[in-house]
């Protein structure tokens, strides 16, 4: 299943691309479905943001996205990157005090705010110096009532921004005007853009595995993701109660639950769990070749003696294929995660020991037995290859019969 965004550039007057727009889309048609502009809004933030990030649609440059009334009340913009994103606030917006008081904690927390179609009503005025943009739609006012208006507004240090830009007569009376950003179709109309869509649950497995890989957990940010998914609660329930991890008594909390485990077991856990859920076919033999590449490094570690917390050699292996599982770029997949910088050089270069590691793993179960040896000379302190591995087939094995 796949998700559509259109998304059409921002130009500064020497016509060099500043930003995008960016637009949700319901197929290949290129066209506005029909949803309100909250649903909009969250499903463009759900399938694009939380999946690789906006940058990586606009190649690092700024993305304006617009937002009604709901999803900036319920601060919904907070959950992405202030310094990747303008939050573009609705005609259809009502002006009030919650909406000013939204407006105001934004801005101070770095957020770039937009006034998107603007109509130039003296309701926003209280609401300027929190603004950094304002668009205004030239084909809907002449010349001569937007110059009225920058005249009544030139003691904010706004950046204009002119709209729907057809000829390259209004182009250059704009400049003359104030007006540093142009949009329309003179310049370009929006470009469509395809990208294979996660559902909800699979973006929540995404942040699971995302906070497994940190140094030190957040319990209760884990808990709540958790709390997002029934079936992920209860999993997780179900594994802590029928473990060595277990209680006397039954564990009902997830927070305690996962308290008991520990936490470097619950890393692995987790990890594992989301993984498995994030392959769309329970028989998908990329998910096997994971969970043995996980737990043979994962067992070369211990056999060096590294730290397992985090478990780096542990996730190394785990994640040596995940981009081919969910079908994405492997190095846009890692910028969207905090994994250490020692796995991510391993995953993308296989330098480090925690490479070699990887490369053994994979040396081993193709059947390169003059690289295996090689590599074998190289990391030194290991022995048992064989066993080893059979070790980690039947691990994997294991977790995919519960």
């Amino acid at each position: 299943m796949y998700g559509y965004i259109a998304r059409q550039p921002i130009f500064s007057a020497d016509k060099a691309v500043y930003g995008f727009e960016l637009l949700f889309r319901d197929g290949e048609a290129n066209s506005f479905p029909n949803i309100d502009a909250d649903e909009a809004t969250s499903k463009l933030l759900l399938q694009h943001h939380l999946l690789l990030g906006v940058e990586s649609i606009t190649g690092n440059k700024p993305a304006f996205i617009n937002f009604s009334a709901d999803t900036l009340l319920h601060r919904f913009p907070t959950s992405i990157n202030p310094a990747s994103t303008v939050i573009e606030i609705l005609e259809t917006v009502p002006a009030s005090p919650q909406l000013l008081e939204v407006c105001q904690n934004l801005h101070s927390q770095g957020y770039k705010l937009a006034l998107d179609d603007h109509d130039f009503d003296p309701k926003w005025d209280e609401f300027l110096p929190y603004i950094t943009y304002v668009k205004i739609d030239v084909l809907q006012f002449n010349l001569l009532q937007i110059s009225r208006y920058l005249r009544r507004i030139a003691d904010y240090p706004l950046v204009l921004l002119a709209e729907k830009v057809e000829t390259a007569e209004q182009f250059e009376k704009l400049k003359m005007m104030g007006f540093v950003l142009f949009q329309g179709y003179l310049f370009a109309r929006p470009e469509m853009m395809k990208q294979k869509q996660l559902s909800s649950n699979k973006a929540n497995l995404l942040a699971l595995i995302s906070e497994a890989s940190k140094p030190e957990l957040d319990f209760e940010l884990l808990a709540g993701i958790c709390q997002r998914d029934v079936g992920l609660s209860y999993k997780l329930l179900r594994f802590v109660n029928n473990s060595q991890f277990a209680a006397r008594q039954p564990i009902s909390s997830l927070k305690l639950a996962m308290v008991s485990m520990g936490e470097p077991e619950l890393k692995k856990f987790i990890a594992l769990l989301a993984l498995a859920n994030l392959s769309d076919s329970a028989q998908d033999d990329r998910l096997t070749v994971a969970l043995i590449r996980a737990r043979f490094c994962d067992l070369l570690a211990e056999q060096k003696h590294l730290s397992n917390n985090p478990p780096s050699a542990f996730l190394t292996g785990l994640f040596s294929n995940v981009h081919e599982i969910i079908e994405q770029p492997q190095l846009l997949m890692l910028e969207q995660l905090p994994l250490q910088d020692e796995i991510k050089q391993a995953l993308l270069t296989q330098s480090g020991l925690l490479g070699q590691m990887l490369q053994l793993t994979m040396a081993f179960e193709r059947g390169d037995w003059e690289t295996t040896v090689n590599l074998e000379q190289q990391i030194s302190g290991i022995a048992e290859l064989a066993e080893v591995y059979q070790q980690a087939v039947r691990w994997a094995d294991s977790i995919l019969v519960s």
